[in-house]
């Protein structure tokens, strides 16, 4: 069985960034160092920095006068707002392509436009997106939901960094019609659209695949329906504990893909597992 990774898999720069600035905080910080929310959809990482100190808030109300790590998802504006005012020292690593969306949004409402930004609205980055809209902001998640937009003279569209392209394009053919002046904004993130691309590649080129990433990750899970809808058998595992080696019965070739959330140890733990299987049944 011959394993190959896809040319472009596992953390990018935005959560690299984050990752790394939050273990160093955890070691300078005088006081309390708290997330809000996860800082990444990641548990492997999460539980990593609980073991150093980071303590995972669900509120500002949870959160004390230490250190406020801002994930790479983002926070609306009237968060941040609140945690100042609260006395917390505020480190801000929101995503540098998240925050250009935010402040995409902020000018759009600023000038006119109704704003609507295409995403799954629960999602964290999408709700900091909508803070900095305002209270006007549309969410649309479908082609469906977007016939449902009133039709306005000027309408400016801004996107989810980790959302499906063709999703997109869907959605923004229902909106030409919506407005009499349509401003899009591709805010696509360009190293989810290359492990996108990457991951179709690979799954016309294999038997099997294996996505590697948090249950809880948005451009994960798209990644797993990117490649069955490659063709490929698709299997999604957070760690290599997860794999089965009856998956792999048969099989020539299995692919690895990972999100963008995705830490470079545990998918060099998946594929050392699948490798070590491969040396096995060569073996017998």
């Amino acid at each position: 069985m011959k394993v190959v990774v896809a040319s472009d898999a596992g953390f990018c720069f935005g959560v690299k960034r984050a990752t790394k600035a939050a273990f160093e905080a955890a070691s300078a910080a005088a006081g309390p160092v708290y997330t809000l929310g996860e800082l990444i959809h990641n548990p492997q990482v999460v539980a990593q920095l609980e073991a150093r100190g980071v303590r995972a808030a669900r509120a500002v109300e949870d959160v004390g006068e230490g250190t406020v790590i801002v994930r790479s998802h983002g926070l609306p504006p009237a968060t941040l707002e609140a945690l100042e005012r609260q006395g917390a020292t505020v480190l801000d690593l929101t995503c540098p392509t998240v925050k250009a969306v935010q402040h995409r949004a902020a000018k759009l409402t600023q000038e006119g436009y109704a704003v609507v930004i295409i995403g799954d609205r629960d999602h964290p980055e999408v709700q900091a997106i909508a803070g900095y809209a305002g209270p006007g902001a549309v969410i649309v998640n479908s082609a469906e939901e977007a016939r449902a937009v009133p039709r306005t003279e000027k309408m400016g569209v801004v996107m989810q960094t980790t959302h499906s392209a063709e999703a997109c394009r869907r959605i923004v053919a229902v909106l030409v019609d919506k407005a009499s002046e349509l401003r899009v904004y591709n805010t696509l993130c360009e190293a989810t659209a290359k492990r996108q691309k990457a991951a179709l590649e690979l799954a016309g080129a294999v038997d099997v695949i294996v996505v590697v990433g948090g249950r809880n990750s948005a451009n994960t899970g798209r990644l797993v329906e990117i490649c069955r809808a490659g063709g490929a058998v698709t299997h999604h595992v957070e760690t290599a504990a997860e794999l089965q080696r009856g998956w792999f019965q048969g099989t020539g070739v299995v692919g690895v893909t990972a999100g963008t959330s995705t830490p470079d140890w545990v998918i060099e733990e998946v594929v050392a597992t699948l490798a070590a299987w491969s040396d096995a049944a060569g073996k017998g």
